[in-house]
This record gives C-alpha cells, structure tokens and sequence, in this order.
C-alpha cells in the first residue's frame, strides 16, 4: 500500500526537481494528447520547442521570445512577492488591461504632439492604472475582511468591459471610419515602444523585466522587507509575534503585483499590440500565475520560466500552423504545466512510503 508520510522540513532538493519532472511529465502527457488528435508526437514536441530556436526561420522567431517573454516575467514578479506571503492575488489580468487603457489614455490625449516626456508618461500612469486595481482587492481585504483571490478575479471581468467600452467610445480612433479600436500608436513616434535595438525583439519592455528581477532578488534575499515577506509565507505566527504589520505587507505586496502588471499592459500596447482594441488581452496575467510557480516564485526562476512559456507560444502558433493543431490543445499543453507542477510538489513536503497492509 503507497502511503504519504510528512518530512520533517520540505526537501531542497525536491524544490528544484519539481519544476524539471512537470515539464517531463508535461512532454509525455501533451505527446499522447498529440497522438490522440492524429499528430505525431515527437514531430510536434520538437516543432513546439525546437523550431523557434534552431529551424531556418529562428531569426525571426528568437526576438519574439523576448517580446512575449517579458510581460509573463513582469507580471509574475509582481505575482510572486504576494504569494510568497500568502497574499493571493489572481486578477493580474485586469490589473494588465487597466495599465494598458490608462497608459495608453494618456498617449492619445497628447496625440500628435511629439515630445520625450510622453512615453515616460505613459510608463507612469500605466504603473498606476494597474495599482489603483489592485488596491481594490487590498482596501477590501485590510478593511472588511474580504478575499482577495475572489475580488481580483471578478475584477478582471470588470476589466474586460471597460476595455470594450472604451475601445468602442472613448479611446475610439476618430478616424478609422467607425471600427472599434484606438489609434495605432505604432503611427505615434512619442508614443511608440519600438526595438531599441532593430529586430532584436529588445524593447523598454524587457529592460524593465531584467531590472525587476534583479530588484526582487535583492528585496527578498537583502532587504527587511524581504525579509518580512519569506517569514509571513513560511511562518505567519512567527511574523505576528515579530511585529511585521500584515496590513502594510497585504498594500505592498498587491500594489507591487499591479503596478507591475499595469506596466506590462502598457509595454504590450505601446510596442508589440500598437492598439487599445476589443481583443487586447491574451491572458498573460493568467499564465504568468503558471511561470511564478514554474519558477518557484525566484526572481531567476520566473525569468527562466516565462522564457519557457514564451517558447511554448510561439512554437505553439508555429504547431497551429504547421500541424494543423487546434489553439485549445496547445493552451491545454501549457495547463498542464501548472497542473503537473502542483501535482509533484506534493514530494517536497512528502514522502513516498510502501507500507503493508493490515490484516484484520
């Protein structure tokens, strides 16, 4: 009989083999999704992981993996500084969508002056639209007691409308003869988050999540702060007794989280999106939930993660194009990261014990 005994403290080496075993398990599983639907799973494994690194056309796909990469790792570094306090906030993807409408608001209000100080700007109030959303769930939570996991998550639906609304009315391009959608701001030079160095796929974007995950690696790892996050997470009675004040860490950690988010819609529709339209939001706020925990909520293990599952975007969209495989089946293969990972987390805090079975 297969039974679960607790370690006595969660095994470090575990820690680290988890994430390599769920993406194994996840090859092996989605491979046999692939089969079922008449594919050839080796072929599709490959065409998903290894064609946008190494096939003829690699050079046109390594710079997106910077482009879809960076907003999963902003996102899940703000994400990550809350989970590990046990402050849970899933509604990253509102938080994503608000930075993009507010900072995008603040471009087109100034449309067409050309000045530098715009697209700063646009980097502020998109940090802010994204906090302010984010405060919500965190004024909710500090004053009446609320979830903050159901409160963030009906707020992405929230956010949806509005994104529809203004695509419809109030951010609508005057002069696109009645289609919903802003203005392009690719059109908008002081606007614009191009390639700061051409075809590279290196936009203000990435700079910002390299700077993240060197300030979140040097917040938890040398900063009291840090400090008070990893003891609330691991230790909460240990943290109440040592005078960490959980109403400061709840608006903190939630801010950081949104702020965040907010920066990275303002980077996807200034740069790759170009437009505030209906359709704007892909999920990253969602997946990005998937890297933070892929990357074992490590500032390096976030970035290697959203590399990852940057990867598995476009090689998907290279497998739906190429294999004919249907876009539910390649979002199922990316679940499965998830599921996977929470599945064998299990060994780090047990143990796999073959017991026998008692006789009556």
């Amino acid at each position: 009989m297969i039974k679960l005994e607790k370690r006595p403290q969660p095994s470090k080496a575990w820690t680290y083999l988890t994430p390599l075993l769920a993406v194994a398990l996840t090859m092996i599983v989605g491979g046999a999704l692939f089969a079922w639907l008449g594919k050839d799973p080796l072929v599709a494994i490959k065409t998903i992981f290894w064609e946008p690194l190494f096939s003829e056309f690699a050079f046109y796909y390594r710079p997106q993996l910077l482009v879809k990469g960076a907003p999963l790792v902003l996102i899940a570094i703000g994400l990550s500084l809350g989970f590990r306090a046990g402050i849970w906030n899933i509604g990253a993807e509102g938080q994503y969508i608000m930075g993009a409408i507010v900072g995008a608001g603040v471009g087109l209000a100034f449309y067409p002056m050309e000045s530098f100080i715009i697209f700063p700007l646009m980097v502020i109030a998109g940090a802010l639209g994204g906090w302010f959303w984010a405060m919500i769930p965190a004024l909710l939570k500090v004053r009446f007691g609320t979830n903050e996991i159901l409160v963030s998550l009906m707020l992405v639906y929230v956010a949806e409308q509005l994104l529809a609304s203004v695509s419809l009315g109030l951010l609508r391009n005057p002069e696109g003869m009645g289609f919903p959608g802003s203005r392009n701001l690719r059109d908008y030079a002081s606007a614009y988050n191009g390639d700061l160095i051409a075809n590279t796929g290196m936009h203000w974007g990435v700079v910002t999540a390299l700077i993240a995950v060197i300030f979140a690696y040097v917040l938890l790892n040398r900063h009291m702060l840090g400090f008070h996050i990893r003891l609330t997470g691991e230790a909460p009675r240990a943290a109440k007794f040592a005078g960490v004040n959980p109403t400061r860490l709840i608006l903190i950690c939630l801010g950081a989280s949104g702020a965040l988010a907010g920066v990275a819609g303002l980077f996807e529709v200034s740069g790759p999106a170009g437009q505030i339209s209906i359709d704007f939001n892909v999920g990253y706020g969602f997946t990005a939930i998937i890297v933070a925990f892929l990357g074992r909520l490590h500032p390096v293990g976030i970035l290697l993660a959203g590399a990852l599952m940057a990867l598995t975007y476009i090689g998907g969209e290279i497998a739906q194009s190429k294999l004919g495989l249907p876009a539910a089946a390649i979002q199922l293969f990316q679940g499965m990261l998830l599921f996977f990972l929470l599945t064998v987390d299990v060994l780090t805090n047990f143990r796999i014990r073959l017991a026998k079975r008692e006789v009556a």
